[in-house]
């Protein structure tokens, strides 16, 4: 099953329905032409495929229905439906002969027990972004990738069984899948789907709004976004306008982090702020500084040292 969805509660719901199957899913991040998910669909070849009418990005509406059709129309494969959520004041398009509707397929749904697979069955295909040449399809496992993901909720990131963790990614890059959906609710955390922007939703307070709200425990960022912050807020006085002293660590990774984000952020949010180093390949960290086990310093342009 394909999962081309905007960052909404069906999106989580998509992917735990496939794992309590035994479904394998393939998450392509909306932020995909319609080209770009047709050669994931050639490739994977999935029986269905589940999205939504549309997605906001800030001003912008994304027509995530539209490039769904567009791209089954460039692909060589046809997968045999198309489960559409319906979101409100969106773009209507012409219904195809393949689309199912989201919310009357889960209306006359009935509950199904889990299926029991091995450990070694597959959980998802998770495509890289092809920058450097074809998109690699990362077939993921079930009971590795379950325990490794428990070991690093607490070992790691050093979260609580019913605190707030908030990994503000997408769920279509390896970090939503590992860190906004499996990881948390593994480690029986509260997890944050947040669908905008850290600026301009409405402003460059949105993070910090969020983790006042929510009192988020310890959140997982890129540098890009504390980077677009920091344009907006050189001098962080949003931070001051909220509460965030629920926060505990602010971990960083994406790319590398250079100093002056890191001085910057150290600096305004005065706890430890943290770089560690992993990609789509590897599922979580391979490098970070472990603070469940013992809080290292972090010194800069550093991502720690090797996970275990």
């Amino acid at each position: 099953c394909l999962i081309y969805m905007p960052m909404i509660p069906q999106a989580i719901y998509a992917m735990l329905a496939c794992a309590r199957l035994g479904v394998i899913h393939s998450v392509v991040f909306g932020g995909f032409a319609p080209h770009e998910l047709a050669i994931r669909i050639d490739d994977c070849k999935p029986k269905a495929v589940i999205t939504a009418s549309h997605g906001v990005e800030i001003e912008r509406v994304i027509p995530y229905k539209p490039f769904v059709d567009k791209a089954i129309q460039e692909a060589a494969y046809q997968p045999e439906h198309v489960i559409v959520f319906q979101r409100e004041n969106g773009p209507s398009s012409a219904p195809k002969t393949y689309d199912i509707d989201y919310n009357k397929l889960v209306d006359k749904a009935t509950k199904v027990v889990p299926v029991a697979l091995k450990s070694t069955h597959p959980s998802y295909i998770l495509y890289t972004s092809g920058t450097t040449g074809t998109p690699k399809g990362i077939i993921r496992d079930t009971g590795g990738y379950a325990t490794a993901l428990k070991f690093s909720m607490k070992n790691v990131y050093g979260v609580n069984e019913g605190e707030t963790y908030w990994a503000a990614s997408d769920v279509g890059w390896v970090v939503g899948h590992s860190y906004i959906v499996y990881a948390p609710l593994i480690n029986r955390n509260t997890t944050i789907l947040f669908e905008g922007k850290p600026i301009k939703t409405p402003d460059a307070s949105t993070f910090w709004r969020v983790i006042s709200e929510h009192q988020v425990n310890v959140m997982f960022t890129a540098p890009t976004a504390i980077r677009a912050i920091k344009k907006d807020d050189p001098n962080g006085g949003f931070i001051k306008k909220y509460d965030i002293s629920s926060l505990r660590y602010q971990f960083l990774a994406g790319e590398r982090c250079d100093a002056a984000t890191l001085k910057w952020t150290q600096q305004h949010l005065n706890i430890p702020v943290i770089d560690h180093w992993w990609q789509t390949e590897s599922g979580w960290p391979m490098l970070a500084n472990m603070t469940g086990v013992e809080l290292l310093p972090v010194p800069s342009g550093s991502a720690g040292k090797p996970v275990c």
